[in-house]
């Protein structure tokens, strides 16, 4: 349950970073995606998803 909290820790640290340093990153980013394709948004969330994996298993293994 420590490894969740600190992942679910660590994600917000991150987004909170994106959004108090860059905010106007975030909404062209947030613009960009709109004009992508459904597909392509799922294709990336699946990409981002196989990449974490793949980390945290490298990490584990380590």
């Amino acid at each position: 349950m420590d490894a969740v909290l600190t992942g679910l820790a660590l994600v917000l640290i991150v987004e909170g970073l994106a959004y108090a340093l860059a905010p106007s990153l975030i909404e062209r980013m947030l613009e960009a995606m709109r004009d992508m394709p459904l597909d392509a948004r799922r294709l990336v969330g699946l990409a981002a998803l196989g990449m974490g994996i793949v980390l945290l298993w490298i990490l584990r293994a380590v």
